[in-house]
């Protein structure tokens, strides 16, 4: 593989420096180096970061290859900025043995773009009444770590105890979609005004919150990690903010739509705002910016949720939940954290990278720029605006929120062990 000189990029947002790439790995970091038989890259006044890291994306692959498949997936995440993504288990089968995680981790291996973590689910067939094997996950090939029965809420107090106190054996973590089934029956969209103006059944923060007012309990009770799934309210950034000064193990996830936009939206009556959990209020998205700048909410995760045209373009109540990010999440970060001066990107760095690489127990992400470290880095253009045009994607579904907005930031080379899989914004 040859060498790549990185030339004058802002290291994490800092002073600009040379990043000389051998391999697979980070020769030097400085200044004036040698391009002595490298190709360059012309990068001044672009951001250098290490490569992203999400902890939420559904790949679809096995069984609704029409949505997204891992090839496509992980195509749509390297033209994002990511070189990892943990891929949830609510597939056809379940990701609930090892010889489904290893099919996934393994498509993964063959698609190139990034490297793919499987999500293990905690119950069998998502069904929560009983445990999955999630020892023989972990002891597989695709070493599963966390685990989740994401689209669905471990609601079993006693299932859920299990589980936390199972993981512990290997240092896993259980990431929790906390919602109460039974405050959320029929629930269309937040729970407010504007769901009693429009009449559509309200989906309360307090089904949020409940379960992860018990779930932070119950990992305390059990000395295990718990982390918390797309967190959307206020409340729960109170809820994990308590929970973090006590010194329990909880950590805290939040998309990029959830740090945007708001309920209001509904009012379009656009099934592309239906997603799971629903948007909330402007007081709500005041109050997640907020905890991510001061670390309540240790990351950000793209939940990317791809659906056929087909399951997006009908009738509001009949339309499937969720929303594709991978390719838009560094944009939205940068325009509601960075822009607005809540974080700068060093912190981006921390928030998109080395903490869900942390929390994920994945190896060789979330590192350092630095001399030995492995290559795996994202050069963005952070001064670029741009409207977003959904035909434009490399994720096979098209069900995207931001579709004709103008957002800043444009991810133009992402490298996986010193590989350009995207080059000038194309995909390699």
């Amino acid at each position: 593989m040859s060498k790549i000189l990185i030339r004058g990029a802002n290291v994490l947002g800092g002073e600009p420096q040379d990043v000389l790439i051998d391999g697979e790995t980070i020769a030097a970091v400085g200044t004036g180096l040698s391009a002595d038989g490298a190709r360059v890259i012309e990068a001044a006044g672009q951001v250098l970061l290490p490569g992203l890291v999400d902890l939420h994306t559904h790949l679809r692959e096995p069984g609704r290859e029409d949505s997204e498949t891992v090839l496509t997936g992980t195509k749509a995440a390297a033209v994002g900025g990511y070189t990892a993504v943990h891929a949830m288990a609510n597939t056809f089968p379940v990701a609930d043995t090892a010889g489904v995680v290893e099919q996934v981790w393994r498509l993964g291996r063959e698609s190139g773009y990034c490297d793919v973590q499987p999500v293990g689910a905690v119950t069998v067939g998502l069904e929560g009444r009983q445990l999955a094997e999630l020892g023989a996950m972990h002891d597989s090939a695709a070493g599963v770590r966390v685990f989740s029965d994401d689209g669905k809420c471990v609601d079993d107090a006693v299932i859920m105890r299990r589980a936390l106190e199972y993981v512990k054996a290997f240092d896993g973590v259980v990431a929790q979609h906390a919602q109460e089934p039974r405050l959320t029956e029929g629930a269309q969209m937040n729970e407010g005004v504007v769901s009693a103006e429009l009449g559509l059944g309200g989906w309360p923060a307090v089904a949020e919150e409940s379960i992860i007012a018990r779930d932070v309990l119950l990992a305390a009770h059990v000395g295990s990690r718990v982390h918390i799934c797309h967190l959307s309210t206020a409340g729960s950034v109170e809820l994990v903010r308590w929970a973090k000064s006590k010194g329990w193990d909880v950590t805290a996830e939040v998309t990029p739509h959830h740090l945007l936009l708001t309920d209001e939206l509904v009012r379009s009556y656009n099934p592309v705002y239906k997603v799971n959990p629903p948007l909330r209020t402007e007081a709500d998205v005041l109050a997640l910016r907020e905890a991510l700048a001061d670390g309540t909410i240790d990351c950000v995760a793209t939940d990317h949720a791809p659906h056929p045209h087909e399951d997006k373009d009908c009738e509001w109540g009949a339309a499937a939940m969720g929303m594709v990010g991978l390719e838009t999440a560094l944009s939205v970060v940068q325009h509601t954290m960075v822009d607005s001066g809540l974080l700068d990107w060093a912190g981006v760095a921390d928030r998109m990278s080395f903490r869900p690489a942390h929390i994920g127990r994945l190896e060789g992400h979330g590192r350092p720029i630095a001399a030995g470290e492995p290559a795996n880095l994202t050069l963005v253009d952070s001064a670029y605006r741009g409207v977003v045009d959904p035909a434009g994607f490399a994720s096979r579904s098209r069900n995207t929120p931001y579709e004709g907005r103008e957002l800043p930031g444009r991810v133009t080379h992402t490298f996986l062990r010193g590989r350009t899989t995207v080059v000038d914004g194309i995909l390699a």
